[in-house]
């Protein structure tokens, strides 16, 4: 048998174009690694680094040999077993396997192992890279069925870590360790993979039509807010119109009293001087004169006194009344405070 699977890797390296020696070719394939043929022993024998080599005397383990230059005696001493010490990659076969939601898919994987004890790894169990990659696949088996087939997409690096630490426990003793495992590709069936296609299709949808919607939603939003604003700086702008137009006329309010207080003022002082009763009764007659005149022009029905042509006793009746509040003012006590005198 390792003659023929020598002849097969000879032939199928050779049609690939490499230039190999046969005699350095290893014999020995084991869960699709291969492992290096133990050499034979002629006395001195050289371990290269990260290797270790098992060494049996009589059939029985003598020694475990480190890196480095060892002797030994021929014919007695025999080496059995070589183990590298470097990790490396087991590839597991695409295998099916079935969800928890009864799914049957197709996956394989790749396996990361370390020889932690080459004497273990030697003696522990027969062939520990094939019986690693077997375990590797019941234990995937294991754990695929307990996911849903959508979780096995998402939890994938949960799955990884499930199946590395169940490898590793059932391991224990065959002195490997798994470092990792990788899933490489998981394979559903064609109807599952058109569903599959569907729905992320309409989820695509989904999400368009939502970012749709929230665009007319985010833009209705902004012209209601700027309506707001603009509707509140027109109110401000109406309220601060309103209040110059109500200053304004407070100003103009206050101007005004104050004119005709000077005006008052000016025509007290005025009547109290010489000639002043004089000037008054011909400002009156120019009063009544010019209302006379003008008092057919605002409407129809004309109201008049009996006698309206007689000007001097209109004015003489005028002058009356005037007298008459002029001796009231001077009746009142003289002792009055300067605040009543304002107030008056």
């Amino acid at each position: 048998r390792g003659g023929v699977v020598r002849s097969q890797v000879v032939r199928s390296l050779s049609t690939s174009g490499k230039v190999l020696d046969p005699m350095r070719l290893p014999d020995v394939f084991e869960g699709n690694v291969v492992r290096r043929k133990p050499p034979a022993n002629f006395g001195i024998v050289i371990v290269p680094q990260q290797w270790n080599y098992i060494v049996e005397r009589f059939g029985r383990f003598y020694r475990k040999l480190d890196p480095g230059l060892h002797v030994l005696i021929p014919i007695v001493d025999n080496i059995t077993y070589v183990q590298c010490l470097k990790e490396e990659a087991i590839s597991i076969p695409n295998q099916m396997a079935i969800t928890r939601d009864n799914v049957t898919i197709h996956i394989d994987g790749v396996l990361y192992v370390k020889v932690e004890d080459a004497v273990a790894a030697s003696y522990g169990v027969e062939s520990p890279y094939r019986a690693l990659s077997l375990l590797a696949q019941t234990t995937m088996r294991s754990e695929l069925g307990k996911l849903k087939l959508d979780e096995t997409f998402e939890e994938r690096e949960t799955l990884n870590a499930r199946i590395v630490e169940a490898i590793n426990h059932a391991s224990a003793t065959w002195g490997l360790r798994c470092m990792r495992y990788e899933i490489r590709d998981i394979q559903p069936p064609a109807n599952v993979r058109k569903a599959m296609e569907l729905q992320a299709e309409a989820e695509r949808r989904k999400r368009a039509q939502i970012l749709d919607s929230e665009g007319e939603q985010q833009s209705e939003v902004n012209v209601a807010d700027g309506q707001k604003r603009a509707a509140i700086l027109a109110s401000e702008a109406v309220k601060m119109e309103q209040v110059n137009h109500a200053e304004g006329e407070a100003e103009a309010i206050v101007a005004r009293a104050q004119a005709t207080a000077k005006g008052i003022a000016l025509l007290a002082s005025a009547i109290g001087s010489a000639n002043g009763r004089e000037a008054v009764a011909l400002r009156l007659a120019e009063q009544y004169i010019h209302a006379f005149g003008n008092i057919a022009k605002e409407g129809n029905t004309i109201v008049i006194p009996s006698g309206a042509s007689d000007v001097s006793a209109m004015v003489s009746q005028a002058l009356a009344i005037f007298n008459t509040i002029q001796s009231q003012s001077t009746s009142r006590p003289a002792e009055s405070s300067p605040d009543h005198e304002i107030t008056k």
